[in-house]
Order: C-alpha cells, then sequence, then structure tokens
C-alpha cells in the first residue's frame, strides 16, 4: 500500500486550503445566508472567484471545464474545500448538483449534456434531484415510488409529489424520478426545465441543516409533460442509474463533511490549549484530552475509509458495498467528532460564536440523507450473508 499523493494532486490540495480558508471564509459572516442556506447571488459570487483561481469543477472532466480528478482526487481536494461549509459551492462540488454532474456525464446523450450539463459544470445554474417522496411514497425503499409518467403522444405526462428536494427552490432543472407506463413498472429517470407548466413549489421544509443553496422543498408535479427525447438513458432504467449516482454521491458527502470535522477539531483543540480550569489547560486534563485522541482517532479512520473507497470506484468497480460501509462509518465518526467537539467547547459549543454548533446540527442530518446508517447496515448485512451462503 502506497499513500503517497503525486506531486500535482499535493500542489492541488495546497492550493484549495490556501483559496477556501483565505478566500471563502471570510464570506461566512455575509448576511446572504439564512436558514434555508446561502443565495444564488452569493454562490454566483464565491463561483467567481472559483473560476478565477482555477479550482471551479474539480469533479468534471476538462471536456466541461472542470479539473477531471479521479475519486482519490476529488478525496483530497473536497475535504479542503470542506474546511468551509461554503467551499463546496464556490468549488461548484456541493450536493445535489455534483452527483447530478457525474450522472449526466455517465449516462445522458450529447444533446442532453450540452443542454444541461454544460451549464451545471460551469455553475451558471443549479439543479435538483427528485426522488424521495412523502409517506406513503418511496424513501429509503424506491420500490414504493408513487410518481407516475403516462405516455401521451411524443410526451410523457408526470403526476405525483416529492419532498426533500434540495436546492429545488432556484434550480434550473431537475433530474425526475417516475414510474413509466410501458417500462414494466420500472422506474425512469426525467430531465425537464424547473420553469416548465405543471412543477409546483408547495413549500420550503425547515431542516436541521443550512449549508444548501434553495434549501429542501416539497414539489408536486400536475401534469407535467416532458418529451420523450428528455428521458435519461433508457426507459425503466432510473434506479440501476440511482446506484451510478449514489455511489459516489455518498463517498463526496464524506469527502466534504471531513473538511467540517476537521475543522470543528481545530477549533477544540485550539480552545482547549487556551481555556483554563481547575489551575490548568483543559487539554491537560484527562477527560478533555481523551475526546481530543478519540477525535484523532475517527478523523484518521474516516480518511483511511474514504481514501480506499476512492481507489476501488478509481479500479472501475462499482463501490456499491465499500460506498454503504464508508457512509455509516463516515457519518457516524464525524458526528461523535462534532459532539465531542460541542462538548470540550462547553457554553461556547452551544453557541453561534464558533462553527462548531453547526457542525453539530449539519453533521447530525449527515446521518439521515443519502440512506440513513440503518439501511445501510441492512443493505451490508444481505450482501455478506449472499456471499457466505456462496461459499
Amino acid at each position: 500500500m502506497d499513500f503517497t499523493l503525486p506531486p500535482e494532486l499535493l500542489d492541488l490540495e495546497k492550493r484549495t486550503a490556501t483559496f477556501v480558508r483565505e478566500r471563502v471564509v471570510p464570506y461566512e459572516s455575509d448576511p446572504r445566508q439564512d436558514s434555508h442556506g446561502p443565495t444564488d447571488a452569493l454562490r454566483l459570487e464565491l463561483v467567481g472567484l472559483a473560476r478565477q483561481a482555477g479550482l471551479l469543477s474539480p469533479h468534471v472532466a476538462t471536456k466541461w471545464g472542470g479539473l477531471g480528478l479521479s475519486h482519490l482526487g476529488r478525496a483530497v481536494v473536497f475535504a479542503q474545500a470542506g474546511h468551509s461549509m461554503l467551499g463546496p459551492l464556490a468549488l461548484n462540488c456541493a450536493a445535489p448538483d455534483e452527483g447530478n454532474m457525474h450522472l449526466l456525464e455517465e449516462v445522458a446523450s450529447e444533446e442532453q449534456k450540452q443542454r444541461w450539463l454544460k451549464p451545471l459544470a460551469s455553475g451558471e445554474v443549479r439543479s435538483c434531484f427528485c426522488m424521495t417522496e412523502p409517506h406513503p411514497g418511496a424513501g429509503s425503499d424506491p420500490s414504493l415510488l408513487a410518481t407516475t409518467a403516462e405516455r401521451d403522444g411524443d410526451d410523457y405526462v408526470i403526476n405525483g409529489r416529492k419532498w426533500l428536494i434540495t436546492g429545488a427552490s432556484g434550480a434550473a432543472f431537475a433530474i425526475v424520478m417516475a414510474k413509466a407506463a410501458g417500462s414494466g413498472g420500472g422506474p425512469t429517470m426525467f430531465l425537464t426545465d424547473m420553469s416548465a407548466p405543471g412543477i409546483h413549489i408547495v413549500r420550503s421544509i425547515d431542516s436541521i441543516d443550512s449549508s444548501f443553496t434553495g434549501g429542501h422543498a416539497e414539489i408536486e408535479f400536475r401534469d407535467l409533460r416532458i418529451p420523450a427525447s428528455h428521458i435519461l438513458g433508457e426507459l425503466g432504467q432510473g434506479l440501476r442509474y440511482a446506484q451510478v449516482r449514489l455511489a459516489p454521491a455518498r463517498l463526496t458527502h464524506c469527502m466534504r463533511w471531513l473538511g467540517v470535522a476537521r475543522r470543528a477539531n481545530e477549533v477544540a483543540i485550539d480552545y482547549a490549549k487556551r481555556r483554563q480550569a481547575f489551575g490548568k489547560p483543559l487539554s491537560e486534563h484527562e477527560g478533555i484530552g481523551f475526546m481530543l485522541a478519540d477525535n484523532e482517532i475517527d478523523l484518521h479512520v474516516c480518511q483511511l475509509t474514504i481514501w480506499h473507497t476512492a481507489w476501488t470506484l478509481d479500479q472501475g468497480k462499482h463501490g456499491r458495498h465499500e460506498s454503504s460501509v464508508a457512509k455509516v462509518i463516515v457519518s457516524e465518526a464525524l458526528y461523535r467528532v462534532a459532539d465531542r467537539c460541542v462538548q470540550i467547547l462547553g457554553g461556547l459549543g452551544v453557541t453561534g460564536d464558533t462553527i462548531v454548533e453547526r457542525a453539530f446540527r449539519e453533521l447530525r442530518a449527515f446521518r439521515i440523507y443519502d440512506g440513513p446508517s440503518e439501511v445501510h447496515r441492512w443493505a451490508i448485512s444481505r450482501r455478506v450473508t449472499r456471499e457466505e451462503k456462496a461459499q
């Protein structure tokens, strides 16, 4: 095993770290942010800075204006972007756009790429991914998908309701998952402009996290017409394409949030070294020292897990199992790190005076999206037992 990074990636890591700390972090106090995330005006300003720095869309192929990084390269750069929750927005590698770009690169036709991927990769527009539905529709169980697509001439007519759709408010286009007639009941992915008649944003949902531009929305489709030419990939293959998107997207979430947790830990270390209690710094008290040690252990395990899964994907493997394992390990470990940081800071940790309180909230949400730990554990156990039966 060789953990040596090539010189060009080390240079890119350093440039990203410098850019985020010097150019992006000062924007964290910008008033163009609320409980539903940063505004599009702020995002576009940050994107402009990253474009000038030559750091825009590091995950996208150079053909579309990106840096064409491998999954391991993304692991290194995305973690540095995550030092600030505005960093991924600036580099145009935040969810859900980053996952949508990957899916479009892999599945979309050339015409679809020109229409939707090109402006998305340039940071000009945002997108959303419409899969999750309110009860009794599809959540972790995609077989419950209730949104329908009926063929009508050259169009499909979409009806249904989606919720917790990240970035829907202000998005230029959406990828919509629906059950299409004639597909044998299998879900199909459709591309549509969000300005199309029949798309109704019912409400913006208040949530524990606030780092995504556009927040999270509930959407209703009422007789939304989508041309058959806007099917993404093939009819009835939506679940297969969802895995094309979700396995890497789970991992890139881990990459970005690793950067957030590292920063929270830096704040906790600095505070523990400065804050005096009972005649000595907090860091010299065993209770605090052990928490800092456990943070170091969890952060190290997370990095190794991310790098191994990235390596697996770079070998051309699907990485479905590895990404599920990574999602559980990293989301739970980083939440523990954030929780300890709050505890180390004491009263300061529950205020907005440092990044720690917000990191704690955001990392709690991370344990839910892209599959809660319980669903991934269930999937992991099924794969393990199938392999054992086959032996």
